[in-house]
């Protein structure tokens, strides 16, 4: 979409204040809510908050599906099978969650469908839903929710740092290049509490 298209269908940002990484879209809380609100199925929320509560991989959270003894009703244990990733960093992990998150892997267990199977659709979704919502569809993808729970956690709990890389199967260098110094405000981390509180 260009940009007379955009600015004629009355976005409610300016493009200077969206923060990316590595070509990818960093939310702000309140982004994430309008996002939401925009969504027109439940259970479309409810995958996307999968994705973002767990900072999960798409591929990870596909083949969660198929392996609900992953999560134990605590933690998401990701065995070697989960990710596949040939530059893992870290091939095995357990995914930390608030009791927020853990509601939403239940849920999500639960449901009939789990995410396409292509992360272009998800994509396509993700970009239609943020036009609705009055949001810059640029850069958003299967990536955005995985940047923005790790650099809101990193923002938000910056004594918990080796836990967040851990959790999220990130070296300490690669949190350190795309997830600290970014800039939210204190308006951003008093938003942030209702989504990452209780996370350990």
């Amino acid at each position: 979409m260009d940009k007379e298209t955009l600015e004629s269908n009355g976005f409610l940002e300016k493009r200077s204040d969206i923060i990316q990484r590595s070509k990818t879209r960093i939310f702000r809380p309140f982004e994430v809510e309008m996002l939401k609100d925009a969504i027109p199925k439940l259970d479309y929320v409810n995958k996307f908050e999968v994705l973002l509560y767990t900072g999960m991989r798409y591929i990870e959270v596909l083949r969660l599906y198929k392996h609900p003894e992953w999560f134990d009703g605590e933690i998401v244990h990701l065995t070697k099978e989960a990710s596949k990733k040939k530059k893992a960093t870290i091939s095995e992990r357990y995914v930390h969650l608030n009791a927020v998150g853990k509601n939403v892997v239940a849920h999500y267990l639960k449901s009939k469908k789990t995410l396409p199977k292509n992360y272009a659709t998800w994509t396509e979704n993700l970009r239609r839903w943020a036009i609705k919502a009055k949001l810059y569809p640029d850069l958003i993808g299967p990536k955005t929710t995985r940047k923005t729970w790790e650099s809101w956690l990193v923002f938000y709990y910056p004594d918990k740092f080796n836990q967040i890389f851990l959790s999220q199967g990130h070296s300490q260098l690669t949190s350190l290049r795309h997830y600290l110094n970014l800039p939210f405000s204190s308006k951003d981390k008093e938003e942030m509490k209702k989504f990452v509180e209780g996370w350990e």
